[in-house]
């Protein structure tokens, strides 16, 4: 095996680990996917106390983030993101299951389309950090796994304390 056919692997390695943190079974508990499945609307807008995020802007904070981790692999400028404003978003705009559904459904939207950058990195890639930035990007991907994972974890404790 050449240097070339490990970066290739460790490619791999990186897509199963972002699915680990956001849909795939694992050993650690809930994923990010897992912990929303079964939250409705009304649970998702729950605060545990005023100023405090709630499960629905977790949601769309997760998705923000793995949207910017893509287009910053892609060297793809700002202002591509759905919704206006960055990091987090007031949410909910209005209580819908309809408006949950779209905001789940952005977050899997945006989980798919990073993976698909990541399929498309070369082996070269994975040392190279974007520009303005030096956290290379093999370990900005490993960090969006753990993005996923940690906020899964928030999720878990939020619907714990809802009920």
């Amino acid at each position: 095996m050449n240097k070339s056919d490990r970066i290739d692997a460790k490619i791999m390695q990186l897509l199963t680990l972002i699915d680990e943190g956001f849909e795939k079974k694992a050993w650690h508990g809930p994923t990010l996917r897992g912990a929303i499945r079964g939250v409705g609307p009304k649970e998702a807008a729950w605060r545990p106390a005023p100023n405090r995020h709630n499960i629905w802007e977790i949601v769309i904070h997760a998705a923000y983030w793995k949207y910017a981790v893509r287009r910053r692999l892609l060297r793809e400028k700002r202002g591509s993101f759905p919704l206006k404003g960055s990091n987090w978003f007031k949410r909910p705009i209005r209580t819908s299951a309809r408006a949950w559904r779209e905001d789940v459904e952005l977050l899997e939207q945006c989980h798919r389309r990073l993976r698909e950058a990541i399929e498309g990195l070369g082996p070269e890639d994975l040392r190279r950090a974007p520009a303005g930035s030096g956290v290379p990007n093999g370990f900005m991907i490993s960090g969006i796994a753990f993005h996923d994972v940690y906020h899964a974890g928030q999720i878990q404790l939020l619907k714990r304390l809802a009920t």
